[in-house]
């Protein structure tokens, strides 16, 4: 590394710099090679767990427990070395690719960058600021989901936070496919900071896994004093003053091409060409000649544009950039974006008076800069929109969701982790009727959930999908309701939902309404049983994904029956079933290979 090192600083000196001359870069050269043969000073180094959960984008537990939540990330490890799927560990909501593959899925957003992996996040506290030299994760189940591993400059235990929040890239890597579901402990090479950090981020992409990944504790390492490496600065060099020589730069007889006749292609070709770039390289075009200036700030560059690979540097600043280029804008990302100041009221409405005007889609997952005031700015200048996304915007005020029931063209919209209450949801129900796809999955804070069933039924009649997991007080009663109303439905969610009992025949009563029903998710319902298996396969030929992790009350026959009935079946979720074995597992997988059979385990 350090031969590497000097080979960089000799490649340096034969370029111009405007920060210093040859002469400080020969200086600053045999400095670095001097304190590479001087003994560096000894520091001890620090192992600390993480101390506090700050934030993060999903978990697989309940808000109101500690069983697969990300809670359990705070502290030291509950279940390594172990292998297998613990309640202790953290788990986050979702894996593969089977949510992408489901109607309610949205559509991606074009010049996405193809080095943005992450698909979810957690954010840790430390309790003492350090240098890193380590970050270890100790991954219990399916290893391989982590992309990114990030730094932050603000303690966030401090009184006096800074008024300027870096985030810096201590690792990151495409996705990886791990052979073994066994435990092991992840512990990346890391690059070095110039400050202090006692903030980590985690990001991860399970979409190669099998199954969901689970994490038991993050250990960070590192030094209290700035390593000695690290206090060298290296001069910035110009790229645009990179000659070999200097007599190429001051050639007399040096002739400007121009721009190669690229003026000379069609105006619609220059579009499109431009239009493959990702947004920064579509802002560094701007600055290179008028002709390009013109395409790149064309307001049809920026029909769609998605702000979440990017934010950590996003800003006010960076919206009124984009500001006069977005008059046409139709669907914005701006997921995990503004948090910690970056985005404030002003900066946020004054780009959504602007630009709002033609939105259709609005992504705003994990963005804690929302308040009462912007979503009611959303509502009086978004007349059209379609897709709303509050996913784990736990932070929003129960009263700022009344504002959603003006937009009235709603067809898809995420409330997952969110805290809105009974009233505001009736509301939406009564005046958005034509709701397509809606998820309140974890939405702790409504009191019935048959009176949300009923209202469904009875005003939004074309919903397709509907994400009712964990909660806490739906009854048969609301859920006939719903079948008998929502016959279209297409995928239903009610995993955790304990209250459904299978012996008041609801499930069965939902087979038989439901015939276009291509998702069903049961999870951890203990009762349910050969019938209801068996009415599935009677009623549901088009069953894709089911999920009936936990019953004891299935056996292998009923099985053999639903996979013969549901040729499209792909994901059948049978963990902890006790009446399934691993030898029925294998000898079902055998005979239906097209089909994912889960089957998880505890050692």
């Amino acid at each position: 590394m350090l031969t590497l090192l000097s080979m960089f600083y000799y490649i340096c000196l034969r370029r111009r710099s405007r920060s210093g001359t040859r002469g400080e870069a020969l200086t600053s050269r045999r400095a670095v090679e001097s304190g590479q043969r001087a003994t560096l000073p000894i520091s001890v180094e620090v192992e600390q767990y993480a101390k506090e959960v700050l934030d993060f984008s999903s978990h697989y537990g309940s808000e109101n427990s500690m069983s697969y939540t990300m809670w359990n990330l705070a502290g030291m490890p509950n279940v390594y070395p172990s292998s297998g799927d613990f309640t202790q560990t953290a788990v986050f909501r979702a894996y593969g690719t089977w949510w992408e593959q489901c109607a309610s899925a949205p559509l991606p957003f074009r010049r996405t960058p193809k080095a943005f992996h992450s698909q979810d996040y957690i954010e840790l506290a430390f309790e003492e600021p350090v240098y890193p030299t380590a970050v270890e994760v100790l991954e219990t189940y399916h290893p391989g989901a982590i992309v990114q591993i990030m730094a932050c400059s603000l303690n966030p235990f401090s009184q006096n936070p800074p008024t300027d929040v870096r985030w810096e890239v201590l690792w990151a890597e495409e996705p990886t496919k791990v052979l073994t579901p066994q435990a092991r402990q992840f512990s990346p090479s890391i690059k070095q900071l110039s400050f202090p950090t006692n903030l980590i981020r985690v990001e991860v992409n399970s979409s190669l896994l099998k199954y969901y990944t689970e994490l038991d504790a993050v250990v960070l390492r590192g030094q209290k004093e700035r390593p000695i490496l690290s206090l060298y600065k290296m001069p910035r060099i110009d790229i645009c003053d990179l000659s070999d020589s200097d007599e190429e730069l001051s050639d007399p007889g040096h002739i400007n091409l121009g721009n190669g006749y690229f003026d000379k292609l069609p105006y619609e070709l220059i579009q499109l060409i431009v239009s493959h770039l990702t947004l920064p390289d579509l802002c560094r075009l701007t600055q290179t000649c008028k002709l390009l200036h013109q395409h790149c700030c064309d307001p049809l560059q920026y029909i769609q544009l998605s702000l979440q690979p990017y934010w950590s540097r996003l800003s006010d600043t960076s919206l009124g950039h984009l500001q006069g280029r977005c008059t046409l804008l139709q669907r914005l990302n701006l997921s995990w974006t503004g948090n910690r100041g970056a985005l404030t009221l002003t900066g946020f409405s004054s780009f959504m008076k602007a630009c709002g005007g033609s939105l259709v889609c609005l992504e705003l997952s994990c963005c804690h800069f929302l308040s009462e005031p912007c979503l009611e700015v959303i509502s009086q200048t978004c007349p059209g929109l379609q897709e709303l996304n509050l996913s784990s915007c736990d932070r929003l005020h129960p009263q700022a969701f009344t504002h959603i029931s003006k937009l009235t063209q709603l067809r898809r919209l995420v409330l997952y982790r969110t805290k809105i209450e009974q009233t505001a949801m009736l509301s939406i129900l009564t005046f958005c009727i034509e709701l397509r796809h809606l998820n309140l999955g974890s939405c702790v804070m409504i009191d019935d959930y048959d009176v949300v069933a009923s209202m469904l039924a009875v005003r939004c009649r074309s919903l397709r999908s509907l994400d009712l997991w964990r909660c806490r007080n739906l009854t048969e009663r609301g859920l006939a309701e719903l079948a008998a109303g929502c016959r279209l439905l297409e995928e239903l969610d009610l995993g955790w939902c304990s209250t459904l009992q299978s012996s008041s025949g609801c499930f069965q009563h939902l087979a038989r309404n439901l015939p276009c029903l291509r998702k069903l998710f049961l999870t951890a319902n203990r009762t349910v049983c050969d019938s209801d298996i068996e009415e599935l396969a009677a009623n549901c030929p088009a069953l894709q994904h089911l999920d009936i992790l936990g019953t004891r009350m299935v056996s292998s026959s009923s099985l053999r029956k639903l996979l013969q009935a549901c040729p499209k079946l792909l994901l059948l979720d049978v963990s902890f079933c006790s009446q399934v074995d691993a030898r029925i597992v294998q000898e079902l997988c055998g005979l239906f290979p097209n089909v994912a059979i889960k089957k998880s385990f505890t050692q």
